[in-house]
This record gives structure tokens, C-alpha cells and sequence, in this order.
């Protein structure tokens, strides 16, 4: 699949995500949104996600997704964002289940999908957004234990250079969503969570597991203390480590 990005560059926005959910009523497609900050960034389950100046925020658009691949581009993007980081400045990531990837047990991007939902369960169009920490040098106390950036880790990266590498990642990765078998395999490698103790949180209830496998959707596989095996989903769950953000 040939895909040439109409990229859109920004200061700051309210959120990529949002500029491209209204460039999608347009009618528009494989659009890409770029930001040095936002105003309004969003996280998972609502959350708010911090964009100050210093970070690279990235949004793309594209048009019609069949049911059977949506839940795998969130995570699929994880793996791109991986490589691309690594090809740009030689860094090894790590992906916490089930879309943030992490340096050295520290957050350094978050991932979001939002979409437009057709009867058949498939997407009239998508919108993959990703937030990653750059050259920020410092976090706020109530995440400065949980988050880095590339510049923390003593990497000097340019963002146009990163977003021009995660586009060409997110390309080759629309190229496998109908067998992303290798992909797949690269996830499990590096996800960070399995063979180790997590948290299962659902709603306010919380049960210790280990995480066992990554199963073909992409779905974490856990095993409760009293030996009951489940297979979680995202946007169902959340997983923790025991003792920290990813351990």
C-alpha cells in the first residue's frame, strides 16, 4: 500500500486528534497533524495528557478500517513508534501492555485511537494519536517518578526527524494489518510486562496476576493467583506492575 501523508504542521492546537476528527467530517484522508504543544491533550479512558512544549505531537487520519484489524492498530502503532524512536537515535524501547511505551521503566509516549464506528464493527475512518516526550527536562511532581523524555535519558533528538521516521513506520505497518505476524512477534519482545507480577484493575477491583502471553488480538494473557488464567482486553482493563509503573 502506497501511502503519501498531506502532513499539516502546527505550534500549538487544542489536540491533534481533534484537528483531524474535523479534517475527517471534511471528507479528508491519510492526513497527518503535527504539534509542538497542545492545550487540551487527551489520554485513554478520558484522561488528560500533559503537552506542554518540548514534546512531539502527532495525529493521522485515514479512511476505512474492517472490523478485524481495528484492535490491532493501537498497539501495532506502539511497534512503530518503537522503531522509529530507534532508528532515530539508536534507543531501545519497551511497550507497557497495552499502548505505552516506555525507556528505561519510564513513560516516554502515549498512544490514543479514536474512530467513527460502522454497523459492521469496522471504522469509516480512524485517528491514531501520539504523544511522545522529547525534550522535556523536567515533569511535574505527580509524574516525575513515572515519566521521562529523551532528552532525560541523554538523547538529543529532532522532532521533524522523529515524526518523518514514525510516519514511514506507520506506512509499513498499514502495509501488515491483514498478517502482522512479525509485528506481533516484535510486540511480545519487547513488551515489558510479561513473565512478571501485575495488577489487573477493573473498576475498583484489583487482583494480583503474572502476565503469561500476547495472544493474536493483541489481548494480554494473565494468570491469577489461584491458577484461573484470563485473557484481558484493552479498554476493558488496565494493567500495573507490583512495584512501580512497568515493574
Amino acid at each position: 500500500m502506497a501511502v503519501t501523508w498531506n502532513v499539516l504542521r502546527h505550534d500549538t492546537v487544542d489536540s491533534t486528534n481533534n484537528v483531524c476528527k474535523a479534517l475527517a467530517a471534511q471528507g479528508l484522508d491519510n492526513t497527518a497533524v503535527i504539534a509542538r504543544a497542545q492545550t487540551a491533550g487527551k489520554g485513554r479512558l478520558g484522561r488528560s495528557f500533559r503537552s506542554p512544549e518540548g514534546g512531539l505531537y502527532l495525529s493521522v487520519l485515514w479512511r476505512g478500517c474492517p472490523a478485524g484489524q481495528l484492535l490491532t492498530v493501537t498497539p501495532l502503532t506502539a511497534v512503530a513508534v518503537c522503531r522509529a524512536v530507534q532508528q532515530v537515535c539508536g534507543a531501545a524501547c519497551g511497550i507497557k501492555w497495552c499502548n505505552d511505551v516506555v525507556l528505561h521503566g519510564k513513560k516516554l509516549c502515549g498512544i490514543l485511537t479514536e474512530s467513527s464506528l460502522l454497523p459492521d464493527g469496522g471504522a469509516a475512518w480512524l485517528v491514531v494519536g501520539i504523544g511522545i516526550n522529547v525534550g522535556q527536562t523536567a515533569f511535574p511532581p505527580d509524574i516525575a517518578d513515572v515519566a521521562t523524555s529523551l532528552a532525560l535519558q541523554g538523547l538529543d533528538v529532532s522532532p521533524d526527524a522523529l515524526a518523518d521516521a514514525i510516519l514511514a513506520q506507520l506506512t509499513a505497518m498499514r502495509t501488515v494489518l491483514t498478517d502482522p505476524v512479525e509485528w506481533l512477534a516484535e510486540y511480545r519482545r519487547r513488551c515489558v510486562n510479561l513473565g512478571k507480577p501485575v495488577r489487573v484493575l477493573r473498576g475498583d477491583a484489583s487482583r494480583q496476576a503474572t502476565a503469561l502471553d500476547i495472544d493474536e488480538q493483541f489481548g494480554l494473557t494473565v494468570r491469577y493467583e489461584n491458577g484461573e488464567t484470563e485473557t484481558v482486553r484493552s479498554g476493558e482493563v488496565s494493567v500495573r506492575g507490583l512495584y512501580g509503573y512497568t515493574e
